[in-house]
This record gives structure tokens, sequence and C-alpha cells, in this order.
């Protein structure tokens, strides 16, 4: 390891301090497919404190998607609150006219995600589609990198971003956890999108309408006593940070085989302060 050793506080001697806890879930609880040794226990020792345990993750899919793997994973859903996900957080924002579509016809939607994955086209009444150049919109929900190369995404992309079809990114993360390692995620398919001239409205965190729609459900908790608790500096740390959290770092998830020393000097570049660093969610 390079610099200095970094402190790992232990989750029982820092929740007494916090009113309310956000959680990330993929590499914080869970890595896709098992829930980290610990993980369950933890969630139910933070509900057991009588404080508000409230899931807040860059998942396209609606809260009860999610809900239903954590189930499997262990995570009861009586030791949460809710489970806020970027993809529901988009449909609100469609809804709701912040995110601006087409008004005068139905709107053909082509979807980049994992399989079978077509929510929000599917909740907005979209007619889905499969080629580029049909689309009047473009969601990326998911990625499956670990076997569609980039060049590839990029080729099917280009025909709607050199006609100027918006896109919304339903999971703004860069990096994702697969069993072959980390691959380029939603969020790194949606920046090709923009450097092919599309242009691109990120949903989820590091960005605001996540967060104040996770702070709606919890409103009089003051922001400095939520705790939010990640792997990614870029997401988590940085989305809690212009939030006005308290923030906890996970070193499990994207971070996993990551040097403490660059892991400082990423945190340093991004102008943050974590305030704590933990080696995994156990309490």
């Amino acid at each position: 390891m390079t610099g200095d050793v970094m402190r790992f506080d232990r989750l029982r001697d820092i929740a007494g301090r916090y009113d309310a806890f956000f959680l990330d879930q993929f590499g914080v609880v869970h890595d896709g497919t098992h829930a980290y040794p610990g993980a369950a226990a933890a969630v139910d020792a933070l509900a057991g404190l009588g404080k508000p345990v409230l899931f807040v993750t860059n998942s396209g899919r609606p809260a009860a998607f999610n809900e239903a793997r954590l189930a499997r994973l262990g995570i009861a859903r009586s030791s949460y609150l809710a489970c806020v996900t970027s993809g529901d957080v988009a449909i609100r924002l469609c809804e709701d006219g912040a995110i601006r579509l087409p008004q005068d016809r139905r709107i053909r939607c082509l979807t980049l995600s994992s399989p079978g994955d077509t929510n929000l086209s599917d909740r907005l009444g979209c007619i889905s589609v499969e080629a580029a150049d049909a689309a009047d919109l473009v969601v990326i929900a998911g990625s499956q990198a670990d076997h569609i190369a980039m060049t590839e995404y990029e080729e099917r992309m280009r025909p709607a971003a050199s006609r100027g079809v918006p896109c919304i990114c339903t999971n703004p993360d860069r990096q994702m956890l697969t069993p072959q390692g980390l691959v380029p995620a939603a969020g790194a398919i949606a920046d090709r999108y923009a450097a092919l001239g599309g242009v691109v409205t990120f949903v989820g965190k590091p960005y605001s309408e996540i967060y104040a729609a996770a702070h709606a459900l919890i409103a009089t908790v003051q922001r400095p006593r939520i705790l939010c608790i990640g792997d990614s500096i870029d997401h988590d740390m940085a989305g809690a940070a212009a939030f006005g959290a308290a923030k906890a770092l996970v070193r499990t998830g994207i971070l996993a085989e990551t040097d403490e020393g660059v892991i400082a000097s990423r945190v340093a570049e991004k102008g943050l302060t974590v305030e704590h660093h933990l080696a995994c969610l156990r309490w």
C-alpha cells in the first residue's frame, strides 16, 4: 500500500451519531449475486436503532424489483423504510415535465439495459424499438459490457445521436461488478452517446433529484444527520457531499482492489472530505 494507512471505523461505533441512513445497494450490501457477509445483520442492527434506513440506488428498475432482490439476499423488507431507485425518480421527472418529452406522438423508445428491462419505456407507454434510426428517445438503464463491446454500443447508438435524439440515463454508474471483474456500466455507455453528439439527462447519484426524493420521505431529518454509505467516490461520496449529508466509504464493491493511496488521491482530487471509512458493511 502507498500513503498513510486509513483508519477503519466500525458501524456500531458511529451509527449513534446519525438520525437516518441512506444505503447504496450494489457493492455495499451485495455484489449482484450474493449478500456480503454480515451485511443483512448490519441493516437489521441499523433498523433496530429505531432510525429510518433507506436504500438509495442507481437502478433503472422499480423499487419493487429491487425490494424482491434484497429479500432473496436476506435483507428483510421490514428492516428499511423505502427503496428509492433512479428508475422511479426518472419516471416521476418525466411525468412532472422536468424531463421534456415529445408530446405530439407516441414516443418510440430504444432501451439499452440488461435483458428484459424496458421499465421506463413501458411505464411511460412508449413503443419499444430496436433500431436507433427509428427512436424518438434513447434510455440507457443498464449495461451488458461484460459481453458486448463498447464499440458495438457506439455503432448501435450512432444513428440516434447523430439526429439529436434525447437520451435518459437512469443509472449513472460508470463501472459495475461482474464475475469477470469491473466493466463499463450504463453511465459509461451514456458518456459514449454524449461523445457521439447526443444530449444525455442523467438521473441518479450523484445528481440531486434522487437525494431530494429520498429526503422527502424523512423531511424532518436534517441533512448533516443523515449518513450516506456507499462504495463509489464519484457517485456516493460526491452525491452525498452535494446533498449536505455525512459520508461513509465502504471498501467493498468497486474499490475492493484499489490501493488506499489511490483512494486518498481520488478523494482529494474531488475536493471531498469522507467522515468515515468502513472495511465492509458489518455491525
